[in-house]
């Protein structure tokens, strides 16, 4: 009996421990939540200022002039550019690559995906097409769909190995891998990187990476 009375007194101190105790989970996981979100927003802002790196260092090495300047009430739509149609015209296209590029500038990614996406779907250029293509990937990247980026960096890499950009896109193609969970074929890819363009600032992130995965 006194064994029965001593369970009756301790049943409330049990339920109250019990509530405590799922109370504290409940705090861990919203702090977790909580620190998730807040990694997850740095990663954004981190891939919106690396696009904004990556423009300027685009516009210095194909000479991109007055971007900020284009004058939207002049510009075509994409429907309407080109001038003959069947003709590959080279001003038509870099209308639409302007255009693009200054949607991607003022972070208006829906934007600057669609013409990307018009751009490489209707023309070939050896230049801008390629640049379309990691512009592609770097907006999939932005949006987490990262199946979709690793399919633009491929194209890049396998249709236009000698662009300039090329070497980037198989550093990324590295990073979307490492994102994906599979470590040891991102590791593969920065060792690739590395020895296949060992003059490039691709490699020298890459070897970073290597560094940081010891």
């Amino acid at each position: 009996m006194k064994a029965f009375y001593a369970v009756l007194l301790s049943a409330p101190f049990l339920i109250n421990a019990q509530e405590i105790e799922a109370s504290d989970i409940l705090f861990l996981k919203i702090q977790e939540l909580e620190g998730e979100l807040a990694t997850l927003r740095s990663e954004l802002e981190s891939q919106a200022y690396l696009i904004e790196k990556l423009l300027n260092e685009e516009s210095n090495a194909s000479d991109i002039t007055d971007i900020t300047d284009f004058n939207d009430s002049e510009t075509p739509s994409l429907e309407n550019v080109f001038r003959f149609e069947g003709i590959n015209d080279s001003q038509s296209i870099e209308q639409v690559y302007e255009r693009a590029v200054k949607e991607l500038n003022e972070k208006d990614f829906a934007s600057a995906q669609q013409s990307f996406q018009y751009l490489t779907e209707n023309f070939n250029d050896e230049e801008k097409i390629p640049l379309s293509l990691f512009w592609l990937g770097e907006i999939s990247l932005m949006e987490s769909q990262l199946e979709e980026g690793l399919n633009f960096f491929q194209q890049l890499a396998s249709d236009h190995p000698n662009h300039w950009r090329t070497p980037l896109a198989h550093k990324k193609i590295g990073d979307i891998l490492m994102m994906s969970g599979d470590q040891n074929a991102a590791k593969i890819k920065y060792q690739f990187v590395v020895q296949s363009f060992p003059e490039n600032t691709a490699s020298s992130l890459a070897l970073q990476l290597l560094e940081n995965m010891e």
